[in-house]
């Protein structure tokens, strides 16, 4: 047995082929849509995962027949050459029909472990800790993460499945146990020696997958992991093919199926920290100008890409969000006004469009405390007029997104946008435009009456002194949107401009009769409307906006 053993172990390491790794790394460019459309559609996949997952047993019973099969998406090569493979058969049989199939067994682990573990090392797969990862900083775990996608479907689907096709060929239908085993004991499959050589390493793949799952969680993690809970489901039916037909291997199965489960969680932890996270987000300091804020932003881009993640993510969000169960859970740290807060009913959505309404809802909270950091209340206005209009354009800009939320929602967020608009041109305008208007310039008495030319005197200085305060303010002030802000230009100009040419018109000739007119007319219709020009560029007026004309 010793000289059969020996040559047994010689002919599968020295005619064992150089495993091509460029071959493959072209499984690992597979995407993951074209893999499912071998076997299954996308929608199709989720619920073929679930029945495996109900029962291990199962797919064991499906793998029992003496055939050997793979999935389509599956791409053995050959490992050692076909003649090698009938040596190997041979010898392999008559150390199993001696009573020594265990000992072959062992030295066929022992031989082609270490040649899996090499595989695997050439195709970037390293032999991390769950504390080696967790303590990764991000952008290093991040493109680990992306690596470890290409590696893992490349080394099931190429590595591990040409090895499980080797063991089958060698090993298929041959006693491999113990001659001291009784004849009535079940006999180890065929499996045994595949998954001793494969099974360590493919514990270190799937370990990566691990501790991502169970690390911490935040914001910026989500969509990778996305990706990675998306890979995993991708190739767990051929996890599913190669391990779970065996006893001795199926626990790699499990333990896939387990972490998946554990990456989904992950996702559902992670969206509702990101919520609680803008929840939280602390009024600070204001930005200035009233520009967009920055968590606007974010929070955004944040919720364009769920958008873009979101067949995997309706599957997985399956709970509407609550307000009242987030109050209780943040207790006493929320100001007593986050009480109001109320998700709007969403007729025929899915949960996940509720989650990204509440987002929405939670941001506009958040911006509302943002504003009152402001201490004019025109600026408080401009800042949320410029937000809430970013959020709605960022809604209509995606498809996604907008049919996410809908157009109920969208509606809701539009007339917020009018309103904080409105009321800028309230705030700020309305003090102005009143200088321009007849109420305690007449005065009668006798049998006269006429114009107080005093008090036209002040209501022009009331005026100039009112118009340059918000020229020089206002031209600070920022309106990112380019049309938004010649929309704001042009509303202006409507309101002002007409009411200054009536009042000029009806009044300049009293002024003009008087001494030092120029004091008092300051500017001529062309002024304002050149000094309008100035307003929301968030920089110091130019000398250009200064008086042009005094006629």
């Amino acid at each position: 047995m010793a000289r059969l053993e020996d040559e047994f172990r010689h002919v599968l390491s020295s005619r064992a082929l150089d495993l091509e790794i460029e071959a493959l790394a072209d499984l690992s460019s597979l995407s993951i849509s074209s893999d499912r459309s071998n076997s299954a559609s996308s929608a199709d996949l989720p619920a073929a995962a679930a029945d495996e997952d109900d029962s291990v047993s199962s797919s064991i019973g499906r793998r029992s027949s003496a055939a050997y099969r793979s999935l389509r998406s599956i791409r053995e090569i050959d490992l050692l050459p076909d003649d090698a493979v009938a040596d190997l058969r041979a010898i392999a049989s008559r150390m199993a029909a001696a009573g020594y199939g265990r000992e072959c067994a062992q030295v066929y682990a022992s031989v082609r472990k270490p040649a899996v573990d090499a595989s695997l090392r050439r195709l970037g797969v390293e032999r991390l800790s769950i504390g080696d990862v967790q303590r990764l900083e991000w952008d290093a775990l991040e493109a680990k993460i992306r690596r470890w996608i290409r590696a893992a479907r490349a080394a099931v689907r190429g590595v591990f499945a040409s090895e499980r096709r080797l063991c089958f060929h060698i090993f298929h239908d041959l006693p491999i146990s113990s001659s001291a085993i009784s004849a009535a004991a079940a006999p180890a499959t065929h499996d045994t020696p595949f998954a001793e050589a494969v099974k360590g390493a493919a514990l270190q793949l799937f370990g990566f997958a691990e501790a991502i799952s169970i690390g911490r969680r935040s914001p910026e993690k989500l969509f990778k992991i996305i990706d990675l809970h998306d890979a995993l489901s991708d190739l767990l039916p051929d996890v599913s093919d190669i391990f779970a037909a065996s006893k001795v291997a199926e626990s790699i199965y499990v333990q896939a199926v387990e972490i998946r489960s554990r990456l989904a969680d992950a996702v559902r932890g992670i969206l509702s920290e990101f919520e609680n996270a803008v929840l939280r987000d602390p009024p600070k300091t204001a930005v200035p100008g009233g520009t967009i804020h920055p968590l606007t932003r974010y929070v955004m881009n944040y919720s364009s890409l769920i958008c873009d993640y979101k067949v995997t993510l309706s599957e997985l969000i399956i709970s509407r969000p609550s307000a009242s169960a987030r109050l209780a859970a943040e207790g006493n740290e929320l100001v007593p006004s986050l009480a109001d807060l109320e998700l709007p009913e969403l007729e025929n959505r899915l949960p996940l469009a509720s989650h990204i309404v509440w987002i929405i809802v939670v941001l506009e909270h958040n911006l509302e405390g943002k504003a009152s950091l402001y201490k004019d209340p025109a600026l408080s206005h401009l800042f949320m007029m410029n937000n809430v209009h970013y959020i709605v354009h960022k809604v209509k800009d995606s498809p996604d997104l907008w049919g996410m939320i809908g157009d109920d929602y969208l509606k809701r967020l539009t007339g917020k946008f009018t309103m904080a608009a409105t009321n800028y041109q309230r705030t700020s305008w309305l003090k102005i435009l009143n200088c321009l208007r007849d109420e305690g310039l007449h005065v009668s008495g006798g049998f006269s009456s006429g114009i107080s030319k005093s008090a036209l005197r002040e209501r022009f200085k009331s005026f100039n002194a009112a118009f340059e305060d918000a020229h020089r303010v206002q031209s600070g002030w920022c309106v990112p949107d380019n049309q938004l802000r010649e929309e704001l230009r042009i509303s202006i100009a409507e309101k002002l401009l007409p009411a200054y040419r009536s009042f000029l018109g009806r009044f300049r000739h009293h002024i003009e009769n008087g001494k030092h007119p120029e004091l008092y007319i300051k500017y001529s219709v062309e002024d304002l409307e050149i000094a309008v020009g100035d307003f929301f560029e968030g920089v110091p007026p130019s000398p250009h906006s200064r008086r042009r004309s005094h006629g």
